[in-house]
Order: structure tokens, then C-alpha cells, then sequence
């Protein structure tokens, strides 16, 4: 990868994610409008919303206003749980919601009552052969859980949406997931980091970025997808500001050190 270039993944049905998303959780009205629009201004090309967010409106708003084409960006968004049994009345919520014929990517927003619920799973089937979102997925699912799904269906989620950090690194699950052909994409990579910790800094002072810049620049050269959130038009830029730099396999190793799994 080139110095500068945006890096994109590949789901399992050969559709191309960008690497880096934005992520739109508790971000509401005007606010979310705003934080979408800068995002999409800054380059973004992938953003997160789901149906329990209450602000697909505004990110619809947010990408028709921003004068790109529909193709350009990678939209996802998700499914509650309490939605299961009626599926295709709440995907076709979400698409009038943002103004589109089709979402990029639909996932279970979290495993219904706490089980793998294959009959949802099922219709999220159907909804991506109508073609009302190109791949589908889940968020907050165990692997076992994930198993289940195979095991009825045949079909593995193109991605499971989880927290992930430098705290949570767990390569077993990565190399589980990546053998099932699903693609870890990583939420709150910031919460979930100890933003001062000696590691980060020594390597964010060594490359002249912050802290953040290089827990996200570890997703990014992990081939884990992430989605950081701000309101913050600088936090907004900076987050995104991730590929004129890169880490040598040394750093990336002592990145992976803080895993307290």
C-alpha cells in the first residue's frame, strides 16, 4: 500500500469495505448531520448507523447533501434484536430512513435474547438476495453463536462487529473468525484503549501522530476494519489522518503486548 492510499478489505462475497469507517452511535439530530458531513468532507468513505441509533435520517441527509454518488460510500446499519419476525418491514425502515434503494452492509445489531436466532438470520438471507443490502452480518456474536448460524444455514456472516483495542486483541478469535471466513470489524477502539499508556506514546511521538492515530493505524495494518466516532471537526480529521504513516513490525508487536487477554 502505497504512502497516502485508503486501504480496503475484502468480505467473504468479494465486496470492498473501506478499512476505515465512521462511526455514528449516540450522535443525534443537527449534531449527527454535522459530524456525517465533516466525516464525508474529511474523505471518509464507510459509515456506521444502525436503526437503535435513531439518526439514519440525518446520515441519509448527511450523504445525498454531500454531492457524492451513492456508489461511493459504504453504508451499514443494523438490525435490533427486538426486530426478529420482522426483518424485512425494519430493512425497509432503514433504507426510506436514509434515502437509499440498498445498504452496503446489514448486521444483527447484537444475538436476539442472547442466542444465535437462525430463523433471523435466515431472513437477513432473503433480504440480501432482494438485494436490499449487499452483505450481511452480525455484531456482538460469539463464535459458537456463529457456528449455529453455519451449521443451519450454510452460510457464515460477512462480518462480526466487536469491540476491539489493543486491550482486546485476541488472536485466536481473529484466526477463528478469519478460518470461518468472517471479518472482524472493530467498534469503540478508543474507549477501549488506555490513551496514555507508555507504548502508545513512545511510538505516536517516534512517527509525530497521537495515540489514537496509532491504535487506529494497528487496526488498519491488522486487516481489522474500524469505526471511530467523534462531534470533533479536528478528531474527525485526525482519526482519518491514518496513511502517510505506518508502524515497523516491532511497534506492531508491542502494540499487541497490551492485549489482556
Amino acid at each position: 500500500m502505497e504512502a497516502g492510499e485508503v486501504p480496503a478489505v475484502r468480505l467473504a462475497n468479494d465486496i470492498s469495505m473501506p478499512s476505515v469507517g465512521f462511526g455514528t452511535w449516540q450522535l443525534q439530530g443537527d449534531s449527527a448531520y454535522q459530524a456525517v458531513r465533516l466525516a464525508l468532507e474529511a474523505g471518509y468513505r464507510h459509515i456506521d448507523t444502525a436503526t437503535m441509533y435513531g439518526n439514519e435520517d440525518e446520515v441519509g441527509r448527511a450523504l445525498r447533501d454531500s454531492g457524492l454518488d451513492r456508489s461511493e460510500v459504504f453504508v451499514t446499519t443494523k438490525a435490533p434484536p427486538s426486530s426478529a419476525g420482522r426483518e424485512r418491514e425494519t430493512i425497509a425502515a432503514s433504507l426510506r430512513a436514509l434515502g437509499v434503494d440498498y445498504v452496503d452492509l446489514w448486521l444483527v445489531h447484537w444475538p436476539p435474547a442472547g442466542r444465535a436466532a437462525p430463523p433471523m438470520w435466515q431472513e437477513f438471507l432473503t433480504v440480501r438476495d432482494k438485494g436490499m443490502a449487499r452483505a450481511i452480518g452480525v455484531s456482538n456474536y460469539r463464535t459458537d453463536q456463529i457456528d449455529e448460524l453455519i451449521k443451519v444455514t450454510g452460510v457464515a456472516p460477512a462480518v462480526n462487529q466487536i469491540p476491539w483495542s489493543p486491550a482486546q486483541h485476541d488472536p485466536g478469535r481473529l484466526a477463528d473468525s478469519r478460518d470461518r471466513g468472517v471479518l472482524i470489524e472493530g467498534y469503540s477502539p478508543l474507549r477501549g484503549t488506555h490513551l496514555r499508556d507508555r507504548v502508545l506514546v513512545e511510538i505516536a511521538e517516534a512517527h509525530q501522530v497521537t495515540v489514537p492515530q496509532v491504535v487506529l493505524r494497528w487496526h488498519v495494518q491488522h486487516g481489522i476494519p474500524v469505526i471511530p466516532k467523534s462531534a470533533q471537526a479536528d478528531r474527525i480529521r485526525e482519526n482519518f489522518d491514518l496513511f502517510d504513516f505506518s508502524l515497523t513490525d516491532q511497534e506492531m508487536s508491542r502494540v499487541d503486548g497490551l492485549s489482556t487477554e
